[in-house]
């Protein structure tokens, strides 16, 4: 009896590593296959890092037990370098140092979700928008990409343009939308500190969000430089899809229906971004300047999105940063979603992340370089 349930245990192990197997290397396979057509293939990457996990658990599990076994996920993972290449940097961050090295450009991205608070308050225990501002002006970045900015001409509510303007002394910026006498404005925009002497935006098609493609043209010294920021189309989960979420989590009732209006979401999110994704592509191959591309893609290193944008950019997070890097606050400790990429005409020469629970996401720094030419 108790052979037979050794074998059934055994068999029973080899059938979920295989399982397990299949799984990750869909998942690994998402980041070629346009969502449009291959969309739940492409919503695993989201489960990626839990999928690698298990395969690893596998993997260490069979080497002590059986190890012809292991050759099961030890396969998987030799097929799935690229993927984990791009979800893990595999060297130990170095100190970032506060000074810049000569001829160093620092730029910083950082979605700040309206900077939380929109209206005045002179409430002096809260102020999470000056705190934002003050950690901003730490940085002392020469460029800063901001998604989620909110500024507003009703003296009830905070300039935010003018703030950072004056105060944070960027005297140069580009922002994605225009006037049209409303007067809550809400996208991206581009502050720098050197000359802005050309810009452009690109809307995105319908039904995606309302976000834009911008671009400045920056005279850095003797050189010009193109900056792109965007902010693509996120989950749009409200309060109710968390609690959603959670009732997944805790395996509650209507756990079916539950999963089927999340599914939705990321269903349309996923196919969004590609449409979003194929358009930076186009565009950035156009560009006539060396390039530097800031944005909240909503999206893991894993996905068709990722693939699409980054091209043969660097990675500023690979290159300098160290582990998962996750930026995002919310939902999963292993959602990285913000990135700074630059063209090879750059050197990274340092990273960091800012871990502050100001907004729902965390600032990226990075120090490049222009290669001589």
């Amino acid at each position: 009896m108790a052979t037979k349930l050794r074998r059934f245990t055994k068999r029973l192990l080899i059938v979920l590593n295989v399982v397990a197997v299949i799984f990750f290397l869909l998942a690994c396979l998402a980041a070629y296959l346009d969502p449009q057509n291959w969309w739940f293939i492409s919503s695993l990457a989201l489960a990626f890092p839990f999928l690698l996990l298990i395969v690893l658990a596998f993997l260490l599990w069979w080497i002590f037990i059986k190890i012809k076994w292991a050759m099961i996920s030890g396969i998987a993972l030799s097929l799935g370098i690229v993927g984990i290449s791009h979800f893990y940097a595999f060297h130990f961050p170095a100190s970032f140092k506060k000074e810049k090295e000569k001829n160093s450009i620092r730029i910083a991205t950082w979605n700040v979700a309206r900077f939380i608070e929109m209206k005045r308050n002179n409430n002096k225990g809260s102020q999470t928008r000056l705190k934002m501002m003050d950690l901003i002006r730490e940085q002392n970045a020469d460029i800063l990409c901001l998604q989620e900015f909110f500024h507003s001409t009703d003296n009830t509510y905070y300039a935010n343009i003018d703030y950072v303007r004056d105060k944070l002394h960027y005297p140069y910026y580009y922002f994605s939308q225009d006037d049209d006498g409303f007067p809550h404005l809400t996208g991206s925009i581009i502050f720098s500190r050197y000359p802005i002497i050309d810009s452009g935006i690109i809307r995105y098609p319908r039904p995606t969000l309302p976000d834009a493609l911008i671009h400045a043209d920056i005279k850095v010294n003797n050189d010009t430089i193109r900056v792109y920021t965007t902010h693509l189309q996120s989950l749009q989960f409200g309060k109710n899809d968390y609690q959603k979420i959670d009732q997944i989590k805790s395996v509650e009732d209507s756990l079916l229906s539950n999963s089927r209006t999340i599914l939705s979401k990321i269903k349309n999110a996923v196919i969004n971004r590609s449409i979003q994704a194929y358009i930076i592509g186009e565009v950035l191959d156009d560009s006539p300047y060396p390039l530097l591309f800031c944005a909240d893609l909503n999206d893991v290193p894993n996905s068709y999105t990722y693939s699409k944008v980054r091209g043969d950019m660097q990675d500023a997070f690979l290159k300098r940063g160290g582990g998962i890097g996750r930026t995002f606050a919310a939902l999963s400790p292993t959602l990285r979603i913000d990135y700074i990429f630059a063209e090879e005409d750059f050197r990274v020469r340092q990273f960091k992340r800012i871990i502050k629970d100001y907004s729902d996401h965390y600032m990226l720094v990075s120090d490049v370089q222009l290669k001589p030419k």
